[in-house]
């Protein structure tokens, strides 16, 4: 009789840690694709804030929950952070998620010049 009620616990757990890995791959996705759209040559950090918008929209309502994005643009780098929690298929259980993605910010350099 015990044996039943662990195996749904198991696949509670399992399902859990699917939807965990599955919300932390929207969260890289997110994080990719905003720093990329705040790193080029013009960007902005409200160009970047806008793209993690529309990559939020894209993916849907899914297992990325409570999303908070930040966005930082400097003279040299540029950095993002997503942040938010799994969907719960586990009562009472919320797992965070976060990713996190920086580089240089692109500029335009004429031929010839050794960048430093």
């Amino acid at each position: 009789m015990i044996v039943v009620p662990l195996l749904f616990t198991l696949i509670l757990l399992i399902t859990q840690a699917v939807v965990w890995g599955h919300a932390l791959h929207v969260a890289q996705a997110t994080a990719a694709h905003t720093l990329a759209a705040t790193r080029v040559e013009g960007g902005t950090e409200s160009a970047g804030h806008a793209e993690a918008q529309h990559v939020l929209t894209e993916l849907g309502d899914g297992p990325l929950r409570d999303v908070r994005v930040g966005v930082e643009r400097g003279a040299d780098e540029a950095s993002v952070r997503v942040e938010g929690t799994a969907s719960s298929v586990v009562p009472f259980l919320r797992l965070p998620v976060r990713a996190e993605a920086a580089g240089r910010v692109e500029k335009f350099r004429p031929a010839g010049q050794v960048t430093p």
